[in-house]
């Protein structure tokens, strides 16, 4: 029996990650989380409801259960990855971290995992408040994967799409364009990597059972523009966007970069993981955005 814990397994990717491993018969999962948020999991897993910023909390909540797979998908500081890297010593057997592209800056060029390099980065500590969202996943690598008590893989996702995106950033363009609204895009040609939330949940699975360690990018196969992105919005609305390249905050596009922010995966598919092709999914994710939001605005007239 694998044992199992997902830190932060409640909604969008890491909810998802939690029905893969209940497919296994194999497995017992347990969830931590605040308990804010309803799960749907029923009987299914077991929940450790604290908050993991509060050190002591987490120590007695984890106890010295050993975990087969520790999913760490709510670590944004430093300070974060060093009270894990004590607490887990001597109990996790290998240790999945959820990061971010965010580590990288833009840049023409594909990003590869030693574009960015924890094991030489300035070490800092500090608490989730003291850093930029860039900085907490930066500082988070470079405590975890200098730590040698368990071993850890830092997956970098990009910008993770699906229905159940509670962050609504692909849903604020459609919404833009089919109101008549400008978007701001500073850069309508820069380049940019997504992943399906299904398809990171899948990841992270696979992860679990690779030997795969250190950094490793994951994102679906090919990139888009902002522009595409726009064209594509337009074509299953009946609507043109108004590009601006200057607009007022609310209206600045979520995916408005400057410039390019794309990563390669040779790391990952040389372990054999099979990712999605963007262009394949990304259309029908939009049509199915787009159709929910007309249901809904049909509904509420």
């Amino acid at each position: 029996m694998r044992n199992i814990l997902v830190l932060g397994g409640t909604r969008f990717f890491g909810k998802r990650l939690v029905e893969r491993l209940l497919r296994d018969a194999d497995t017992k999962v347990t969830i931590l989380t605040r308990g804010l948020t309803e799960d749907g999991f029923g009987r299914s897993v077991n929940r450790l409801n604290v908050n993991r910023t509060d050190t002591k909390a987490l120590a007695e909540a984890v106890g010295d259960t050993v975990w087969d797979v520790v999913y760490d998908n709510i670590c944004y500081s430093p300070d974060e990855a060093a009270a894990a890297s004590h607490i887990f010593a001597n109990t996790a057997k290998r240790y999945i971290l959820t990061s971010s592209l965010s580590v990288y800056d833009p840049r023409s060029e594909i990003l590869r995992e030693a574009d960015f390099d924890p094991e030489s980065y300035p070490l800092r500590l500090g608490p989730k408040d003291d850093y930029s969202y860039q900085e907490g996943k930066r500082l988070a690598e470079t405590v975890l994967l200098r730590q040698t008590a368990f071993p850890v893989a830092a997956v970098r996702f990009p910008i993770v799409l699906g229905t159940d995106d509670y962050t609504k950033r692909l849903h604020f363009h459609i919404e833009h364009v089919q109101e008549g609204q400008p978007i701001g895009v500073p850069n309508p040609q820069a380049l940019i990597s997504f992943i399906r939330s299904d398809e990171a949940a899948d990841f992270l699975y696979w992860l679990g059972f690779s030997p795969l360690t250190g950094p490793v990018n994951a994102c679906s196969d090919g990139t888009l523009t902002i522009g595409n992105i726009l064209s594509i919005i337009g074509q299953a609305t009946g609507q043109q966007a108004e590009v601006q390249s200057e607009t007022a905050d609310k209206d600045r596009s979520p995916f408005g970069i400057r410039e390019s922010w794309y990563m390669d995966t040779a790391k990952a598919r040389k372990a054999d993981f099979p990712f999605l092709k963007l262009a394949e999914w990304f259309p029908d994710l939009v049509l199915e955005l787009v159709s929910e939001r007309n249901a809904s605005l049909g509904h509420r007239e």
